[in-house]
């Protein structure tokens, strides 16, 4: 049995916000002046890999098989570029790399902040293609959700989409980082220049299908913390399970093939001598004997496994 705790690889945006950057230590931090966008916090990606408190990268001491899934933490101070995500299929014979389906759990959102999520009914492929070329702004033929703390969002890979300014949240996607831009509102990345769009290739992968577009494909659902257990995703490579427990509960974890992660949203928990803390995360694997997690404070919590 392995049990970690774990720290996140850091990712730096140009919409990134403030409240990662005061959760997280400044020794961890450093002297980095960009804004804080992502922490990988479970992470074996080849473009930033998580570690364990002793240094060793997650990318040594799993595989892929093992560690199938990335979990991070984001938090904006501006909106996302409007993107899309290929499938399996088309990230294979594209990229050399697989497709990235994720899932979200706002964690946190000021009034009237939201999601950009699939295509409004009726908008068609020429249409988007259309705004594109002639640079208008792109998200008017998006949904828009506003959005608070508990909310849950499933993005299948080809759905267009665009977290919102001022919003916190957790994903849990694979893992992967094939990402096309399609439109970034008009600005300059950090270096001063326009971010690179991906036009030609998100047109190829956009579902624009009617049924693809509505709340029932995002399995959207309110309060994910309504009952002390909920299954949020099950996806070939990831399924997540919410938790909302008592101080003194415990939950036994079971054993799993792949690794399993406990990320903490609220509260404090104990796994054998580790504990967590607010927005920590911890690894565990290779479960041969009875493993609990127990709550030293109530506490909202996810397992991904």
């Amino acid at each position: 049995m392995k049990i970690d705790k774990l720290v996140p690889h850091l990712t730096y945006k140009v919409w990134g916000g403030e409240k990662l950057q005061k959760l997280k230590s400044p020794k961890m931090i450093g002297e980095q002046s960009d804004p804080l966008g992502e922490t990988w916090e479970v992470s074996r990606h080849r473009d930033g890999s998580s570690k364990t408190l002793n240094g060793a990268s997650l990318a040594e001491l799993y595989s892929e098989k093992e560690l199938p899934y990335l979990v991070k933490f984001i938090d904006t101070a501006a909106n996302l570029s409007v993107q899309v995500h290929p499938d399996d299929a088309y990230a294979r014979k594209n990229e050399n790399d697989l497709g990235k389906t994720e899932c979200w759990i706002i964690i946190d959102a000021a009034p009237g902040a939201g999601i950009y999520l699939g295509l409004k009914e009726g908008v068609t492929k020429d249409q988007f293609e259309k705004y594109i070329k002639e640079n208008k702004n792109v998200n008017e033929l998006l949904n828009f959700y506003e959005v608070k703390s508990g909310d849950f969002f499933f993005v299948p890979a080809q759905t267009i989409h665009a977290i919102g300014e001022n919003v916190t949240l957790c994903e849990v996607q694979q893992s992967s980082g094939i990402t096309y831009r399609v439109w970034d509102w008009n600005r300059l990345g950090l270096d001063g220049k326009p971010r690179e769009l991906h036009v030609e290739k998100a047109l190829d992968v956009i579902d624009f299908s009617k049924d693809h577009n509505r709340d029932s494909y995002f399995q959207y659902q309110e309060n994910c913390w309504k009952e002390s257990t909920l299954e949020l995703a099950n996806h070939a490579d990831f399924k997540v399970d919410c938790f909302n427990m008592k101080k003194g509960e415990e939950l036994k974890l079971e054993s799993n093939s792949r690794v399993s992660s406990l990320v903490l949203i609220e509260g404090s928990l104990e796994v054998g001598e580790l504990k967590l803390g607010k927005y920590e995360c911890m690894a565990v694997s290779n479960i041969k004997d009875d493993l609990y997690v127990k709550l030293s404070g109530d506490s909202k919590f996810i397992v991904v496994s």
